[in-house]
């Protein structure tokens, strides 16, 4: 395994991580949609609070099981892992008006994700020896 493997495990954990943070913010969006400081009709785009809580749940549960293959070096793994990190970035970008700086935080967390996957994304693979 080559050093740039450690970017590799980093880009893994940080979609996990990312994909905690979305599912805890879909289940606020679900529960408490009081929490939330503007009304959901001044966002990018404008559906209800549940509907955004469950987009951000489903992209967050799979961004964790995604990263879980990244950081297992399959090659689905890093395929999706962009795909997702790329989906959140724009789901984040669309849900800006609410959370200015957390947004700014995971659309920041979701491109050093890309990059790392894309720039060093074969450096993990499993050994079958």
């Amino acid at each position: 395994m080559s050093p740039w493997a450690a970017w590799v495990v980093f880009a893994g954990v940080m979609l996990s991580i990312v994909g905690i943070l979305q599912v805890t913010i879909g289940i606020v969006a679900l529960v408490r949609d009081d929490l939330f400081a503007v009304d959901a009709s001044r966002l990018l785009v404008a559906p209800s609070w549940t509907a955004w809580g469950w987009i951000h749940l489903v992209i967050g549960a799979a961004q964790i099981v995604v990263g879980l293959g990244l950081l297992a070096g399959t090659s689905w793994g890093r395929i999706f892992g962009v795909v997702l990190a790329f989906l959140n970035s724009l789901t984040n970008l669309a849900f800006l008006a609410a959370f200015p700086v957390w947004t700014a935080l995971i659309i920041s967390f979701n491109m050093i994700t890309i990059y790392a996957i894309t720039a060093h994304g074969t450096e993990v693979r499993p050994d079958y020896d």
